[in-house]
């Protein structure tokens, strides 16, 4: 399975923050926003990515991520020169797909806590898999409204009335079928090549699967400034209560097995002086004490 990470738009809700850095280069806590949709991909076995940006951002993400191979991954780019909906992605990104199933995860998302993500990757065969979060607001999101046996009946794009209080949050899965339906895709009254059209084109095809995310799970949208400051405090507070970080690429591409303990020693005595290197180093020193 291969991974897109969508981190374009215009970034009009982070303005004037965004005049100085795209919005998925803004900091969440300690690291730049693009890091935790790398990560959440990373830990769900991923390793051949493909980054969309702007043209003027895409400069940006290549001298902060490069080609991936000192994580041990594949990252290519591609050009989002005008943003025209979520699924639009699949179309600028055909070429890198190329027949394989794909997983597309929006950079401005940030995902903490259980290991559903795991279980979907790994048990994905055919069709759809989408989430399903219980929020407070699911006017602004997709919704998906369940059946009594726990079934999805249907899903609507930011409808004024919800059917329910789950929202569909930014990461899908899709098989190779994917790029003939969005290819067949008609803009929306928006403009736009609409995510939720897709999910609901396999729902109509009796294959699309949804998980709840249950409690304890986090999923915080990071692309307004007051959700980018709560989204900082609630890392900032996990990591300082646990020790532990969220959203850390190279400890993650170590545990899934793409850094051997020497190359993440390595890749971190490389680093300037700073708590991420004295992070790392750590993992590095207990990893080698356990084994």
């Amino acid at each position: 399975m291969k991974g897109i990470i969508l981190a374009g738009g215009a970034g009009s809700r982070l303005f004037p923050l965004t005049l100085v850095a795209s919005k998925q280069l803004q900091p969440v806590y300690d690291k730049p926003m693009v890091y935790y949709p790398l990560t959440t991909l990373i830990e769900g076995g991923i390793r051949e990515f493909c980054l969309i940006s702007t043209p003027q951002d895409l400069p940006r993400f290549r001298q902060l991520l490069g080609d991936g191979g000192s994580w041990g991954l594949r990252i290519e780019y591609r050009e989002q020169a005008k943003p025209e909906g979520i699924a639009q992605a699949f179309l600028i990104a055909e070429s890198f797909i190329a027949g394989d199933a794909v997983t597309l995860i929006l950079g401005d998302n940030v995902f903490y806590g259980g290991d559903v993500f795991l279980k979907a990757f790994s048990e994905f065969k055919t069709g759809a898999a989408i989430f399903g979060y219980h929020v407070n607001d699911p006017e602004r999101y997709g919704v998906v409204e369940f059946g009594a046996d726990g079934r999805a009946l249907s899903i609507e794009e930011k409808p004024k009335q919800p059917k329910s209080n789950y929202a569909v949050p930014g990461l899908y899965i899709f098989d190779s079928t994917l790029l003939s339906i969005t290819r067949n895709l008609k803009p929306s009254a928006r403009g736009e090549l609409e995510i939720t059209d897709v999910n609901v084109e396999y729902l109509r095809r009796g294959q699309l699967r949804v998980h709840r995310l249950g409690r304890g799970f986090a999923w915080l949208d990071a692309g307004t400034s007051s959700s980018l400051h709560e989204a900082s405090a609630y890392v900032q507070t996990i990591e300082k209560r646990t020790g532990v970080k969220i959203g850390c690429p190279e400890e993650a591409a170590f545990h899934r097995g793409f850094l051997s303990l020497d190359q993440l020693d390595a890749l971190a005595a490389r680093m300037p002086r700073c708590e991420y290197r004295d992070y790392l180093t750590e993992v590095v020193a207990e990893a080698r004490r356990l084994a």
